[in-house]
């Protein structure tokens, strides 16, 4: 955690990085947010299947506030927290940081992800601790 004459830094691991391409953009240059949400989605879904050590499935999303727009052309970064491992599920932290070419990292969101282990059969299965 940053003190309060520091920078803020991300909180987590790195998860997942990719580039907002115009693709992913309204007519205005920003990125859309649902295009943001899904890259959180992904980003905590590796965390939670690497401790799933399998299948995961996304079953809540908690609320979200956009900080800032994020431009086309910015690194998009999602860092993840583990928050809580229940018998078969995965809560997780999700916060996404933008960098612009060169200005600064910045936070730009963040948002609780919740994953369930299931079996190839789509059923819940118990998560493994160890």
């Amino acid at each position: 955690m940053a003190k309060i004459d520091e920078d803020p830094v991300p909180s987590g691991e790195l998860a997942l990085q990719t580039l907002a391409m115009p693709k992913d953009t309204n007519s205005n240059g920003d990125v859309f947010g649902g295009w943001l949400m899904a890259q959180m989605d992904l980003a905590g879904a590796i965390i939670a299947r690497e401790i799933a050590k399998g299948r995961v499935t996304t079953v809540a999303v908690g609320s979200m506030a956009f900080l800032r727009p994020v431009p086309v052309g910015s690194t998009v970064s999602c860092y993840c927290e583990v928050l809580d491992i229940g018998r078969s599920s995965i809560k997780t932290r999700v916060e996404v940081w933008v960098k612009h070419y060169d200005r600064s990292q910045q936070k730009v969101t963040e948002g609780e992800f919740v994953y369930v282990a299931i079996d190839d059969a789509g059923r819940t299965r118990p998560v493994n601790k160890s």
